[in-house]
């Protein structure tokens, strides 16, 4: 059984922190078998990593008809609106790679934020014939400890039965579609990416805090059969005691 236990890895900065990320990507990829599945995530950080995927000298080394795309969240926004982590994706990376249309699964973030959810929930069943288990998932880490749109003291976080949920956000977009727990935690890998000193004290909390459940939605992030991996920069490790 693999090991689940957090790896954390501190890196000196942002840029450092997307090449490492970039390598685990392909790292995930090779030990895939016919396919490989990525689920995106949004956010400044994971912006860095799609530029280097993309860059010609590290994309040439994957093999991208192969490479399945999800999103582990998505705003409810049409997929043209600076607020969708679809268009980050495209900006960053799909319009740069010969991969496939139809191994873009994006969320329909323009439709009805129910609706939406329900259509996810139904792709990944098709696609995945039951339980999804993703070769590997990116998250980032909110500054209220919540992942992918999993936020705090939500109905969200009680999803046990569908694999994607309309979700609410404290901020706007309020509308979200988000992976529940139970797929987050089916993955063969996590990858946490967290960069900046404004991250230092929430995953100070995280990682060595007490036990918080609901409060701290990263802190249930405990794959019982796969790997999960913390990439952070220097800014945002400076409160971690090691």
């Amino acid at each position: 059984m693999t090991d689940s236990r957090p790896s954390l890895r501190v890196l000196p900065d942002a840029g450092a922190l997307a090449q490492t990320a970039a390598d685990e990507v392909l790292r995930a990829a090779q030990a895939a078998n016919d396919r490989f599945t990525l689920a995106l995530s949004g956010g400044s950080t994971p912006k860095h990593l799609y530029q280097r995927l993309a860059a010609a000298d590290f994309a040439a080394r994957l093999d991208w008809p192969r490479v399945h795309l999800f999103w582990g969240d998505e705003r409810c926004v049409p997929p043209d609106d600076p607020a969708s982590n679809y268009r980050l994706a495209r900006e960053t990376l799909l319009d740069h790679l010969s991969i496939p249309s139809v191994n873009i699964h994006r969320i329909p973030g323009e439709q009805e934020p129910a609706q939406a959810a329900a259509r996810y929930d139904r792709r990944l069943r098709d696609f995945f014939g039951g339980l999804p288990r993703f070769d590997l998932i990116l998250l980032g880490l909110g500054d209220d400890g919540h992942i992918a749109s999993l936020f705090p003291h939500t109905p969200a976080l009680q999803e046990r039965h569908r694999y994607a949920v309309h979700s609410t956000a404290p901020v706007p977009p309020i509308h979200r579609v988000t992976l529940t727990l139970p797929v987050i935690n089916a993955a063969a890998r996590v990858l946490f990416l967290v960069s900046g000193a404004g991250k230092a004290a929430i995953l100070r909390r995280v990682l060595e805090g007490e036990a918080a459940g609901d409060d701290l939605p990263a802190q249930l992030i405990r794959p019982a059969r796969g790997e999960v991996i913390w990439l952070v920069d220097e800014s945002a490790a400076r409160l971690l005691s090691h």
